[in-house]
């Protein structure tokens, strides 16, 4: 197979290999520029029967107005960053970025590192612009925003600080490991892959979301006591109960849990404390409770370690190969630029695999609904879920052909019909 990808790719003339990189965007574009579009004409004038005590007329109409502000300002952003990308395609910009981090260190591992660490930095600061519009103008508009621009600029300072070190560790190895192995690489990177995520799923509540947020242990009351009723009820391993500062940030409510074994933490969004009733939060609890007690965690786990493995071992059959460099415009073969063209090259597929992991991922919300149901309270979770899609301006009527591609959660009323 190694043998068959490298003959592939010293056929495909650099030129051509550019040529079907550009046409892959192109046409990524449009068909996501098209999804966009039928999703905006398939809006509805009408409130559902289903939620229609939870949005006033104004509130609807705002909720459509949302959406079509945040489509057509997603657009824009796509469509900018695909100009950005085919510039530097067309006028060689990632082989001279290649050949510029060349001229401080004859080093691989360095000159991918410094590499990725310019295009990573460089991307985040043209869009910075964009991203200042979505939180300041479009979130503040409709009455979303909490993010104070001193949060806003600690944030990106603690993003590049984290992304510098746990990027950078990354990066490191998987470098070291083609430099070492060859084509065997993805075998021992995949595997590491996996121990790191298996660190995430543990230490990401304790070590890297307080870099972010504040969290404060449940305090005592009637909310904790009816938790940990019902984590005894149902036996799942509760070790403890946070409450995060979400309204630093955002309106936006959310709930999660996180941990391996008896180490699960449940945190809970300040705001989503806010809105709701007790009865309401512990349902939406149980259906995350749901997802534990139906494996979709572990199975999902499994999901990603095979799309991992899969992914990196198409890496290895065209990490090598000089044509793909010099696709991008580089004067001689070098590792970091195969794995940006490995991205291009591989979006097709990624989008594949993404769309069956959301058909997965959508099966498992109905799953977990229908266990909220038979062990809590079915109309507790019904109510709380209008409840979030409403504070939230959530579309009602996205269409099919949308849903099909782009969610990883149901839309709310086909989740409000199977709960009844």
């Amino acid at each position: 197979m190694l043998y068959l990808a490298d003959s592939m790719f010293r056929i495909m003339t650099p030129l051509i290999l550019l040529y079907l990189i550009i046409g892959i965007l192109i046409i990524s574009f449009l068909f996501n520029m098209a999804l966009e579009i039928l999703n905006l004409r398939g809006q509805r004038s009408d409130i559902p029967a289903e939620v229609a005590g939870f949005y006033t007329q104004e509130k609807y109409a705002a909720s459509l107005a949302y959406h079509r502000e945040r489509t057509i300002f997603s657009l824009i952003v796509s469509g900018f960053s695909l100009a950005i990308t085919l510039t530097m395609l067309g006028l060689g910009g990632f082989g001279w970025l290649d050949s510029t981090v060349r001229l401080f260190t004859p080093s691989g591992l360095l000159q991918a590192l410094l590499f990725f660490g310019i295009l990573a930095v460089a991307s985040d600061i043209i869009t910075i612009p964009f991203q200042w519009y979505s939180v300041f103008v479009i979130e503040e508009k409709y009455g979303f925003n909490k993010t104070t621009v001193k949060t806003f600029m600690m944030d990106k300072v603690k993003s590049y600080l984290l992304g510098a070190v746990v990027g950078g560790a990354l990066l490191s190895l998987l470098m070291v490991l083609i430099e070492k192995i060859g084509s065997g690489f993805w075998i021992w990177f995949g595997a590491a892959a996996a121990l790191f995520m298996l660190l995430v799923n543990l230490f990401y509540t304790s070590w890297i979301l307080p870099l972010f947020n504040k969290l404060s242990p449940l305090p005592e009351g009637e909310l904790k006591t009816a938790i940990q009723t019902f984590a005894r009820k149902v036996s799942f391993p509760l070790d403890a109960i946070f409450v995060m500062d979400g309204s630093r940030r955002s309106k936006k409510a959310n709930a999660f849990f996180s941990g391996i074994g008896k180490k699960k933490k449940i945190v809970l969004y300040d705001t989503l404390i806010e809105n709701h009733s007790v009865a309401e939060l512990v349902a939406v609890l149980a259906h995350e409770v749901g997802h534990f007690k139906k494996k979709h965690i572990i199975f999902s786990y499994v999901l990603s370690l095979v799309q991992i493995f899969f992914t990196l071992w198409v890496v290895s059959l065209m990490v090598f190969s000089e044509n793909v460099s010099l696709a991008l415009g580089g004067l001689s073969s070098a590792i970091h630029l195969n794995l940006i063209a490995f991205v291009f090259l591989f979006s097709p597929v990624s989008a594949l695999t993404g769309l069956l992991l959301s058909l997965y991922s959508r099966k498992n919300e109905f799953e977990a609904d229908r266990y909220a149901k038979e062990n809590y309270d079915g109309v507790a979770l019904a109510v709380a879920l209008k409840k979030l899609s409403a504070d939230s301006l959530s579309e009602l009527y996205p269409h099919p052909v949308y849903v099909f591609f782009h969610y990883s959660h149901p839309p709310l009323l086909d989740r409000l019909a199977r709960l009844k």
